[in-house]
């Protein structure tokens, strides 16, 4: 009996991939004590009607401690947060015994779509959750474009 038929669908393998990838994304791998971070900050997306959103959360920042860029396609979120304090007190590396929230300078970049109005761009800081708004473009509709004679 042959193992592959033409006619078989491929769908439970693209099915099972996808299974996996998602979750392999799901966890964070420990190599020698050394955990491999998500990117941070983890940000949402959303196409709306007339702009794109993106949300991310950033518990514990201040506004002046973010920095954002648009240039060639390319949406950059840098900002610094500062080490946990507790009891009004820095807590020494060697006191850690988990580590899940990141902290230190950081970098996240993001490819927006071409259609954007630069012109019209605004982001807001609120309670911890940043809100980048990013307005459509208008569509242009086609242009008539006259056709003279040559004389």
């Amino acid at each position: 009996m042959p193992i592959f038929r033409w006619d078989q669908s491929w769908n439970p393998l693209r099915d099972l991939e996808r299974e996996v990838d998602r979750l392999i994304q799901g966890v964070e791998f420990t190599v020698q004590g050394i955990r491999m971070p998500r990117q941070y900050p983890a940000v949402n997306i959303f196409e709306l009607e007339h702009e794109f959103l993106i949300t991310a959360e950033l518990p514990g920042m201040q506004v002046e401690d973010l920095e954002l860029t648009i240039a060639n396609g390319v949406l950059t979120l840098k900002g610094h947060r500062d080490s946990p304090v507790v009891d009004n007190r820095d807590i020494p590396e060697e006191r850690f015994r988990r580590r899940e929230r990141t902290f230190g300078e950081w970098q996240r970049s993001i490819s927006i779509p071409d259609r954007i109005s630069d012109e019209h761009l605004s982001a807001e800081f609120n309670d911890g959750v940043l809100k980048i708004h990013l307005p459509k473009l208008e569509e242009e509709l086609p242009r008539q474009i006259p056709v003279s004679s040559g004389e």
